[in-house]
């Protein structure tokens, strides 16, 4: 294949998607020449009234989206926030409650939809992209690193150069395979069902979440207006089967599981699904490559935290090469050791909750049963107890 030689960048991005995107726009100003490549052209979902693919962004989150130019761009009447949270253990009598009047904030977290999302930072990118930013329709094929660069060769011919390669390709990253940064991925034998839903009853600004007998875990995150959206992470095999209903009989068993707490509902979508993975790597750096977003991290969406845990790391990745002081290559070792220590914390300890729920509520074990449930109950009367455990999530 004969490559076509691009100029030179100091930061090339693999992967358009919506941490690919905030991460070109965190490094405006910063004095680096940025290039985004993906696949494809990158586009807001336009198909449908409202899309299934439903996002909880945290308060923490919020301000850095205001940050970049893409959370004034959302509009306001596709936004709901989260002002109280209930979780239901898999035992009568055992609940948890939490408020965003008790945390100090506006919200617990607001749902957004992928497309307004996508849509919104779409927007920022396009007012602000610079001559140096650009993006291919063709994919990567090859990856070469030497001590002063990386070169990465597109399907179309195309040779990027680049100091630092950010690979923001997702969970089954090209980027972190060609770099040789293996880790451990494990199936959690479940499928996140999604779809959305008009509602009989007003939600009022609550989530609920309920931890099922059988395993699975069901969220139900408002949406504006009467409607709602699910995420059931159900073993495969029950996963298979919801998907496999008849829509009355698929909305019947949505409110049966959920206790009809909102009457009656009505499908709003058609029904999506996707399987649940847990990834841990020993690190999301080598040698002249970054790694955020899925492509650093897989968790369970039990805590709606993947998206999260995504601009955690650009935010981090963008503030360490925007105050490298006199280091002048960003791909220096050194600048990349500060931004894996700065989310080696953070993605740990999200992964040993979201992880370690999912453990704990799929040991069908009495004793393990009993304790669970009580300990949520217990929980449930220690607001400062509860209030500690919220910061991480909302920031």
């Amino acid at each position: 294949m004969t490559m076509r030689d691009k100029a030179g960048h100091d930061v090339l991005i693999i992967g358009a998607g919506l941490p690919g995107l905030a991460l070109a726009l965190a490094l405006r100003g910063t004095g680096l020449r940025v290039a985004l490549a993906d696949r494809r052209q990158p586009v807001a979902d336009e198909s449908a009234a409202w899309d299934a693919r439903i996002y909880a962004i945290s308060p923490g989150n919020a301000r850095f989206l205001h940050a970049l130019g893409i959370w004034p761009r959302l509009d306001r009447e596709r936004l709901t926030p989260i002002e109280t949270m209930r979780i239901f253990g898999d035992r009568a009598g055992a609940q948890l409650d939490f408020s965003a009047f008790d945390a100090g904030e506006r919200a617990l977290g607001w749902i957004v939809e992928q497309r307004e999302l996508m849509a919104a930072t779409l927007a920022a990118w396009a007012d602000t992209a610079s001559p140096e930013t650009i993006c291919s329709d063709a994919p990567p094929v090859l990856l070469q690193r030497d001590r002063a660069a990386v070169t990465v060769g597109l399907d179309d011919g195309t040779s990027l150069s680049a100091r630092l390669v950010v690979g923001a390709d997702g969970l089954r990253s090209w980027v972190r395979e060609q770099s040789g940064i293996a880790g451990t991925l494990r199936p959690y034998g479940h499928t996140a069902v999604v779809a959305n839903f008009a509602t009989e009853r007003p939600h009022h600004g609550r989530a609920w979440q309920w931890f099922l007998d059988d395993g699975g875990v069901l969220a139900w995150l408002p949406l504006p207006g009467k409607r709602m959206s699910i995420v059931w992470s159900a073993p495969e095999a029950l996963a298979q089967e919801l998907l496999a209903l008849p829509e009355a009989a698929f909305v019947d068993a949505v409110a049966v599981a959920g206790g009809a707490v909102l009457g009656q509902l009505a499908l709003l979508t058609p029904r999506a699904a996707f399987p649940l993975t847990f990834m841990r790597l020993p690190t999301p750096v080598a040698s002249r490559v970054a790694l955020v977003g899925d492509a650093a991290h897989g968790v369970h969406p039990l805590a709606g935290q993947g998206l999260n845990l995504g601009y955690g790391d650009v935010e981090a990745l963008a503030n360490a090469l925007r105050n490298r002081g006199p280091i002048d290559d960003p791909g220096s070792g050194l600048l990349l050791g500060r931004y894996a220590r700065s989310r080696a914390l953070p993605i740990l300890a999200m992964q040993a909750v979201t992880d370690g729920l999912w453990r704990l509520f799929n040991d069908r074990h009495q004793v393990p049963g009993i304790a669970r449930n009580r300990g949520m109950s217990i929980l449930n009367g220690l607001p400062q107890v509860k209030s500690i455990l919220m910061q991480p999530a909302m920031r």
